[in-house]
């Protein structure tokens, strides 16, 4: 085994211990007696994984529930008044940051709402990070796309990315609706929200990232359900006044995921 795959296997080692047990395939039982042991081995951590998660959703639950009635009445307000919602994050949260704009853009049931996610064109993600930085990633794409009474949303597990701390500050400059999501003790996007740069933080409290993307998912989609409830009992129609809801295309940018 070389040096790399010593490397590789001391990572697996750590993150699935009971995968590299005793034996590997010796004594009684065999390599029988080893798949049990790790059949076994893999139901309880799955198992507890799943109890972990249940109990960190009820508890996200129970504090965050009247602030997020607050965010979706916010939201609910702006979409009313003709605004759009851009979404954005980095690796496993530019995944979700794009689930959210397409739950708006693309519900199964209902109007859709304008909604772009800021890490869709590549071209533009590309050469502002290689031209510019990658710290304006966002930040410069809201300076050009976004309006006072639009939403911006960003997505993190640590609450420390630099490119979140700047799209925010641009965000909250001109006007826009700030909503952010984090895990761990919510980082710098905490030290926004006591500046008022967000107006909505939602921080999960665990130290786990997988645990963390998991309840913000649980969270952006109650989000999402809450919003549209809101604008469905609402009294007058969206945006233009004649009910018709507006996209990105009505100010030149085409709608996208």
């Amino acid at each position: 085994m070389g040096a790399g795959d010593e490397a590789a296997a001391e990572g697996t080692d750590g993150l699935y211990p009971f995968l590299r047990g005793r034996g590997r395939g010796h004594g009684p039982g065999g390599e029988h007696g080893r798949r049990g042991e790790l059949e076994e081995h893999a139901v309880r951590s799955t198992a507890a994984k799943a109890e972990e998660i249940l109990r960190l959703r009820a508890q996200v639950g129970e504090l965050h529930a009247e602030r997020l009635a607050a965010c979706a009445q916010d939201m609910a307000d702006r979409f009313a008044a003709g605004g759009r919602l851009f979404t954005f994050g980095n690796g496993g949260s530019s995944t979700d940051a794009q689930e959210v704009a397409t739950l708006h853009l693309r519900p199964r049931h209902g109007p859709p709402l304008p909604a772009l996610c800021l890490t869709s064109d590549v071209a533009v993600v590309t050469a502002l990070s290689n031209d510019v930085g990658f710290d304006v990633v966002f930040a410069r794409q809201i300076a050009a796309l976004a309006r006072p009474g639009d939403i911006a949303l960003g997505l993190s597990t640590s609450g420390g990315s630099a490119n979140l701390v700047q799209a925010f500050e641009e965000a909250w400059g001109r006007g826009l609706l700030t909503v952010g999501l984090a895990g761990y003790q919510g980082g710098r996007l905490a030290e926004l929200a006591e500046l008022d740069v967000l107006d909505h933080l939602f921080v999960i409290p665990s130290t786990s990232v997988h645990r963390i993307q998991e309840a913000q998912t649980t969270l952006y989609h109650v989000l999402w359900e809450v919003t549209r409830h809101l604008l469905q009992d609402a009294p007058t129609g969206r945006g233009d006044g004649r009910g018709r809801v507006p996209t990105l295309t009505d100010t030149g940018q085409e709608c996208q995921e």
